[in-house]
């Protein structure tokens, strides 16, 4: 298992600040802020009234006719990942053996906007004669990798993670699993989420966990400032092509990066919130460097979990000043949530891509909104403004409800 390498050959993603890998990483090093008030919905009795909304998204630029009206807003956003990705990394299913192609994608809920529909369309109807035969299809969350696989006719591992937040790091994880235990060649790997619809988001509303800053919607989501209020939701996508070295270099594959590194935990402690000592989440990542066979002091940069709650962000600060002590001081750590929000099961495989950008071009995108210094949460959190810095190791960090936590660890690839 240890003898094969896996890389990094093609990126796509549907993110509010951008579709595609370019347009999502200039937003990124301009520090574009998407969060605004939500016009998909009425929020007049909503505490939060704000999201990062993708606007503009067109389906049919990616999907055929049938398909999109097979598939939920999340699927979509999915195949329109995967089609990008594809496209990037150049491969040509038809000189591929599709046997050895798989996919494994995260998403924490599924297609909850076709799901809200139908309950609202039979229950206004007093009858269930108002439910959709495709309803079992669309809202299910391994229509995700299944609606990929059908798509592209891929016949290898066909698997949908549903890990809350970590789903998409878990997915990158597993995806490189499966190719180093010879299961598949290529695997495309990602996560999707559409939550901002209007049962989801009074959930979530419910239980207080999202920014109140209505106000000013730009700077709500703020991550490791002092004044954070909690998260702010988004949505999107993103998938990888992962692939086996050799199988890379045969077809003069394009490399961006080396996957090298993936830790798993559970805190064992809580649905919501995180265990306090943040031993869980250390021990992610020690798990990862142990896997990528790396020391503590070789990670450059940090791309957080850094969600803009108390709890979370200053979780996070402990368990990495745990496991990287006073390297932790040297390390860039940032949050990209602090413009897209928190876009749930998607949110590992976007941040992903930010660590591929920061890799290729020796930059650390910037943790925007952050203003007041918290004394709990003291490291170098790259504010405001990208850093340059050589990088050759970037951590990924992503922590769900029911302590759920997955780390990846990508590197330059020699």
């Amino acid at each position: 298992m240890d003898n094969k390498r896996v890389v990094i050959t093609g990126i796509g993603l549907v993110t509010p600040i951008g579709i595609g890998k370019e347009e999502f990483w200039k937003a990124n090093l301009e520090g574009v802020s998407a969060v605004n008030f939500i016009k998909s919905f009425d929020t007049t009795e909503y505490r939060t009234k704000i999201a990062a909304e993708i606007t503009g998204f067109d389906p049919l630029k990616y999907l055929d006719q049938k398909t999109k009206d097979s598939t939920d807003r999340f699927a979509q956003f999915g195949i329109a990942g995967a089609s990008l990705a594809v496209e990037d990394s150049g491969l040509d299913f038809g000189k591929e053996n599709k046997n050895a192609i798989g996919v494994c994608m995260g998403s924490g809920l599924g297609g909850m906007l076709f799901y809200e529909k139908q309950i609202v369309a039979v229950l206004e109807a007093k009858s269930i004669k108002k439910g959709s035969p495709r309803c079992v299809p669309k809202i299910t969350p391994n229509a995700l990798s299944a609606q990929i696989s059908i798509f592209f006719k891929l016949l290898g591992p066909n698997i949908t993670v549903s890990t809350a937040c970590s789903s998409g790091n878990h997915a990158l994880g597993l995806a490189m699993d499966m190719i180093k235990q010879n299961r598949a060649n290529i695997m495309l790997a990602g996560g999707a989420e559409a939550p901002i619809i209007p049962f989801t988001f009074a959930a979530f509303n419910a239980i207080r966990v999202m920014s109140g800053r209505n106000d000013y919607p730009k700077e709500a989501s703020c991550p490791f400032d002092k004044d954070r209020d909690g998260f702010v939701m988004g949505e999107g996508s993103a998938v990888l092509i992962l692939e086996e070295l050799n199988h890379a270099r045969k077809r003069k594959a394009h490399i961006y990066v080396e996957l090298v590194g993936y830790g798993s935990t559970s805190g064992g402690y809580h649905m919501v919130m995180p265990a306090p000592d943040g031993s869980d989440a250390a021990r992610a990542m020690k798990l990862a460097l142990k896997t990528a066979k790396v020391s503590p002091d070789r990670i450059d940069y940090i791309n957080a979990h850094g969600t803009a709650t108390q709890a979370n962000d200053a979780i996070e600060t402990k368990a990495i000043k745990e496991i990287f002590k006073g390297h932790a001081y040297k390390i860039g750590v940032s949050s990209t949530k602090s413009m897209i929000g928190h876009s749930l099961g998607a949110a590992g495989a976007i941040e992903a891509v930010a660590c591929i950008m920061a890799l290729r071009d020796h930059i650390m995108p910037p943790t925007i909104n952050y203003k007041t210094k918290d004394p709990d949460c003291d490291l170098n959190y790259v504010p405001n403004e990208p850093q340059k810095k050589q990088l050759n190791y970037v951590l990924s960090n992503s922590f769900g409800f029911g302590s759920n936590n997955a780390c990846i660890i990508m590197r330059r690839y020699k």
